[in-house]
């Protein structure tokens, strides 16, 4: 499941925009169609930036809709996937763990997506009763 902002950020520091619930962490499954809707709501997507350390199946390109999408793998935590568009722009979602429950998820996003939010997506986790295995904050 995932929700972009009526308009994306474009690099505003402070902000994502949007959040993307996977099912799994199994990223060869779950980013074909992430970057599908990508692509057909906002622009073609060229690269993906994600946490290795984060996700099974690490694969270093995907071919989605007969293009080749590079994957970079960055220590950039879990709760966050870069996308980069043919443009060069980045757009920044905010990763709700596969566990979360219906709940947890939809305030998330909800702060995600709020245009006054300056939080980062850890702190945005923990304001919904997250830790990053997707679990009940401690």
């Amino acid at each position: 499941m995932i929700f972009l902002r009526p308009q994306i950020a474009g690099g505003r520091p402070g902000t994502l925009d949007g959040a993307w619930w996977p099912r799994s962490r199994d990223i060869g499954a779950q980013l074909r169609g992430l970057v599908t809707a990508l692509s057909a709501h906002i622009a073609p997507v060229s690269r993906v930036g994600l946490d290795r350390d984060a996700w099974d199946g690490v694969p270093e390109h995907l071919f989605i809709d007969r293009r080749l999408v590079h994957i970079d793998w960055f220590p950039i935590g879990d709760d966050t996937v870069l996308f980069t568009r043919d443009d060069g722009n980045l757009v920044a979602l905010l990763v709700i763990p596969p566990h979360a429950t219906q709940h947890q998820a939809r305030q998330a996003m909800a702060q995600a997506l709020d245009l006054d939010n300056l939080a980062q997506a850890e702190q945005i986790l923990v304001d919904a009763g997250l830790d990053r295995k997707g679990g009940p904050a401690a």
